[in-house]
């Protein structure tokens, strides 16, 4: 006996219509994409395999139609719910009554959404007054329940292919920026909406840009679905046996496209980050994301038996628990105030001193000249987060979400902590936006700083902002005229400032008239101009200071431009500026070691021959003991360099590793310019270097 699960069943066959519609439309909107993403900068001379080009384009369209079909969710919920039944007495009102409980509670009540702040409590408030109203109207008003069926059904049906189009675009963008699909960042970025849709609106012509796109969507809709809206009356008249099929149709299907999502995940994970990207689902990805926020280390990744570790890194520090020990500085302890200043994406790339041969940065080119410049020196990460946690923690990077947006991340042991309490410094953090973005705020006001921030700001104090904050010639400004009260207020006290600064961001928007390159072209080198320009006032403005001749500063970057390549930690990428600038106290310097940014503080530190009780991981990289080694990561992938060998840890269910080394991968790193690198696999992995990567991340993760 043969089952028809659709049946003759008008609904049922209006059902799977949409849903195949549905699918055809984003394999097809997706593959676009991925041909789109191919001709990007990014990837256009990256090559790929005969099965390269098969996963890309036959497994992604897999994945693509998956993830639609788990997406129809929400479909699949107002096809099931289109009943005459819910509207009758007393169930009709007993519903409209909780609808409008609902909106009450979201909008005069404190919710969750009020916690998450932004544009989230009037999304709510909005949200649920439109369920009442529509479900009021239809209550009330039985004559204009088809209507609003047919209305409703076409608005969803256009809401879908609006979200699958208005994604290709979005997604796109991403590629640009990062050169991979949606991961943390989109994820990070999500919780700051208002900051992220104002830099989308500054950054691109948005409203010409949604507008054309709403068209298209539109277009595409009626085209589509026109007959399908008309005949959205069956979904009321079916029945309720049809609803039953459609719901095990639904369930199965989605079961077995979150199974080939899983399987199809293992397939992207081979040595061409770019294959594994392209080949990949966006949403999927961003579920990941969201998924892996914060990762267990000792679940996903290679572990020692703890004693090991710890017994490892105790020989390399001499320290014990917590790595704790007494750094003993070896010359007469100076006190100098202290200046530390992390610049916004600034890839080592941009300097002239490293090939660049646009002239972008002749301020950061003179100061590493006249300064002890660390030419190797390599950014922690691929965010903000990531460098402040660097130069203030001192400590390797952690999988997932960083220190600084963690909530357990209070009175640790941190530079500032350090100099207020053991040495009697005066600890700031400056920042030209709202310190709450990136959860800033609240890590420097637990960890001992003092905060000034855009709230310091009066109108007089401001000739330029854009939505990331006051533009960095007036961030400067605050920073001189507030370190000159402090030195006017006691002198006897030194204090550490330091400055984080955002004018090097997208969408490239600073003070007309500064520059060669008009802030209207929203470039990154004029970003980059830019800031290297504001630089130069700065120093001019501090020179002229009464605390400039007892001051050392410290200029580096919070991380590079772009952290994008072929593997998952490219080299050069991940290259930055950094350089210590005291020219009455340090004579010029070129250090050449290879080194971390998490040494800068712990070098400069021992520079001024300080004793301090120390729990940080950075090295003195002056010191002639100094082993060469870098930590270098991104959300969930750890890297570590040693000499020329990078070791890269990514997650894997540790009970499924065979040995430590498994699923580890090494590449030997050869320098062919000063902005380049060739990297190549390694044919026997070096099991020590693997030891002492695993101990110096387990370890971090285990006391921090």
């Amino acid at each position: 006996m043969k089952v028809n699960l659709l049946g003759d069943n008008a609904a049922m066959r209006l059902f799977v219509r949409v849903w195949l519609k549905m699918l055809a439309l984003a394999a097809v909107v997706c593959t676009l994409l991925r041909v789109a993403l191919l001709f990007n900068q990014q990837t256009v001379e990256v090559d790929f395999t005969v099965v390269g080009w098969l996963e890309i384009f036959l497994v992604g369209a897999i994945n693509d139609m998956a993830v639609m079909s788990i997406g129809y969710l929400f479909l699949w919920l107002f096809m099931m719910l289109a009943f005459e039944e819910k509207y009758r007495k007393p169930y009709g009102y007993v519903v409209f009554g909780v609808m409008v409980a609902g909106f009450l509670y979201t909008t005069f009540a404190h919710t969750m959404l009020d916690d998450y702040g932004s544009v989230a409590p009037l999304v709510g408030s909005l949200l649920t007054a439109l369920f009442a109203l529509n479900f009021g109207v239809k209550l009330f008003a039985p004559r204009w329940r088809r209507a609003m069926l047919r209305f409703g059904f076409g608005a969803w049906l256009l809401a879908y292919v609006s979200v699958i189009i208005f994604n290709m675009v979005s997604e796109y963008i991403f590629w640009d920026e990062f050169g991979v699909r949606y991961n943390f960042i989109a994820v990070d970025y999500l919780i700051y909406t208002n900051e992220v849709i104002g830099n989308i609106m500054e950054s691109y012509p948005i409203i010409p840009m949604a507008s054309v796109l709403m068209v298209v969507c539109s277009a595409v809709a009626w085209l589509l679905f026109r007959r399908d809206v008309r005949s959205a009356e069956v979904l009321v008249d079916g029945g309720w046996s049809w609803r039953g099929r459609a719901t095990v149709l639904y369930v199965v299907a989605a079961l077995l496209s979150f199974g080939t999502l899983r399987l199809t995940a293992q397939l992207q994970h081979t040595p061409n980050v770019y294959l594994n990207e392209l080949q990949a689902n966006g949403a999927y990805r961003f579920f990941e994301a969201f998924m892996k926020n914060n990762i267990d280390y000792k679940q996903f990744y290679p572990t020692l038996d703890d004693e090991e570790a710890k017994l490892l890194i105790y020989a390399e520090y001499g320290s014990t628990e917590d790595n704790r020990r007494v750094e003993r500085g070896d010359s007469v302890e100076q006190r100098p105030n202290i200046v530390l200043i992390t610049i916004e994406s600034m890839s080592a790339s941009f300097l002239e001193r490293y090939g660049n041969t646009q002239h972008l940065t002749p301020n950061l080119d003179t100061l590493c000249r006249r300064g002890i410049v660390f030419d190797n020196l390599f950014a922690t990460g691929n965010r903000t987060v990531r460098g402040l946690e660097a130069v203030t923690l001192s400590l390797p990077p952690c999988p997932g979400q960083s220190i600084i947006k963690r909530e357990d991340h209070a009175n640790m042991h941190s530079t500032g902590r350090m100099l207020k309490e053991q040495k009697g410094y005066d600890v700031t953090y400056f920042y030209g936006g709202k310190s709450y973005f990136d959860n800033m705020q609240a890590f420097f006001g637990s960890n001992h700083y003092a905060i000034i921030d855009r709230n310091n700001y009066s109108s007089s104090d401001i000739s330029f902002e854009n939505i990331w904050g006051v533009c960095d010639e007036d961030a400067y400004r605050m920073v001189i005229r507030e370190l000159g009260k402090k030195h006017t207020a006691d002198s006897d006290a030194p204090f550490f400032a330091h400055v984080m600064t955002v004018s090097n961001h997208r969408p490239y928007t600073y003070p007309d008239g500064k520059i060669s390159i008009s802030p209207e072209s929203k470039t990154r080198e004029g970003g980059v101009m830019y800031t290297d320009y504001a630089l130069g006032k700065f120093f001019e403005m501090a020179e002229r200071e009464p605390w400039f001749e007892n001051t050392v500063f410290v200029v580096t970057a919070d991380h590079c431009a772009s952290s994008a390549g072929k593997i998952e930690i490219p080299l050069d990428k991940y290259r930055i500026p950094a350089v210590i600038y005291a020219p009455n106290r340090f004579a010029p310097q070129v250090v050449e070691k290879t080194c971390s940014q998490i040494d800068i503080m712990p070098t400069l530190f021992a520079l001024l021959g300080m004793e301090y009780e120390s729990h940080f991981y950075g090295r003195n990289i002056l010191d002639e003991e100094y082993p060469e080694r870098a930590f270098i990561a991104t959300y969930q992938d750890l890297g570590y360099l040693q000499n020329d060998t990078l070791t890269i840890f990514s997650p894997r269910n540790a009970t499924s590793r065979k040995s430590l080394s498994d699923g580890v991968k090494q590449y030997h790193a050869t320098k062919l310019s000063d902005s380049e690198y060739r990297m190549t696999a390694v044919e026997r992995i070096d099991e020590g270097i693997v030891r002492r990567a695993a101990a110096y991340y387990q370890t971090s993760y285990l006391w921090n």
